[in-house]
């Protein structure tokens, strides 16, 4: 693959009820607090947290912290639910907080041929919800999980809370541009080999991939890209699922959904990454337009597309106060 090819990819940031399931629990560390957790504490709390729910999807990786009403984080690509570790350590002792790995990401196994596409992603949320009992929900999504929030706010409306978006899919730029050299490399079947390198080049994933989605890409650990990593190019179908999830982009899975949103009253407050080279500086405005209960627009001066990774206190302070405890 080209240098040239790979800088573009990079640079576009890879945007991207079932009855009887049985839940699968590992043992959890206790909680790392907001703002003293490194990166290796963080990763050993999430690898002794994760469990896996056996859903007709396959196995459902997600974490889970916190007790009372329910909370889900919808991670986007190619990350998993490990974006939101700074959130949960902030907001579990408001919500149960429930983060899945979308099926082809992140250590969730889907079954082979499952399609990965967002409307099925949707399908299998319900399905995870269901299967732990949580009924309604706060919704929290960044990047492609926007779409997935939207669509399960459409297919479900009596089941959500209220949805904090940040920098992510609408239906004007979905996909986004940015995120057409990723889709096209998956297509040539490339893209798994090309994220690899990340795991024995860590300068190459900050200078790259990092530097187009974070603030600070000199804090991207090599624990963090191998936790996002591994587990897609793991074995020959999760590098298919990889592939896969990328191409299930197009065509536009948010075609023909501003009429629905428009007549939703849940409450909706936007939080932006004002430096995102990804998604539009129109596109918040754009959501917090169509939506009749929007709480209006943050933007986060210094955010890129992954700001929610960097600044959790934002995305926390934001949540508590949509959730109406500040």
């Amino acid at each position: 693959m080209k240098r040239r090819q790979f800088l573009q990819w990079s640079a576009a940031g890879l945007a991207a009820g079932v009855l009887g399931s049985q839940v699968l629990r590992a043992a959890a560390l206790p909680l790392p607090k907001a703002g003293e957790a490194s990166a290796s504490s963080d990763a050993a709390w999430f690898r002794a947290s994760r469990r896996y729910a056996n859903l007709p999807f396959g196995r459902i990786a997600y974490v889970e912290r916190g007790a009372g009403e329910a909370a889900v984080f919808l991670h986007g690509a190619p990350l998993n639910s490990f974006q939101w570790r700074g959130a949960l350590a902030r907001l579990s002792s408001h919500r149960r907080c429930i983060a899945p790995d979308f099926m082809g990401l992140g250590y969730t196994e889907a079954r082979e041929h499952q399609s990965l596409a967002a409307d099925a992603q949707v399908a299998m949320l319900a399905a995870l919800l269901d299967s732990l009992g949580a009924g309604r929900v706060d919704i929290v999504a960044s990047d492609s999980g926007c779409a997935v929030a939207q669509l399960f706010l459409v297919r479900y409306p009596s089941r959500v809370n209220s949805m904090l978006l940040t920098n992510g899919d609408v239906e004007p730029d979905s996909p986004p541009a940015g995120a057409k050299p990723a889709i096209d490399m998956a297509k040539a079947g490339t893209l798994a080999d090309a994220t690899a390198k990340w795991l024995t080049d860590t300068a190459l994933a900050r200078s790259t991939f990092g530097a187009a989605v974070y603030a600070h890409p000199e804090k991207l650990t090599a624990e963090t890209i191998a936790y996002y990593v591994t587990p897609m190019v793991s074995s020959p179908l999760r590098r298919t699922q990889y592939h896969d999830f990328h191409i299930a982009m197009e065509p536009n899975p948010l075609a023909g959904i501003e009429a629905s949103l428009k007549k939703s009253d849940v409450p909706v407050r936007v939080v932006w990454g004002a430096s995102d080279t990804i998604f539009k500086a129109s596109d918040a405005d754009y959501l917090t337009g169509i939506f009749p209960n929007s709480r209006g627009v943050r933007r986060v001066p210094e955010g890129k597309l992954f700001f929610q990774e960097e600044f959790p206190d934002v995305i926390a302070e934001e949540a508590r106060k949509l959730w109406g405890l500040a």
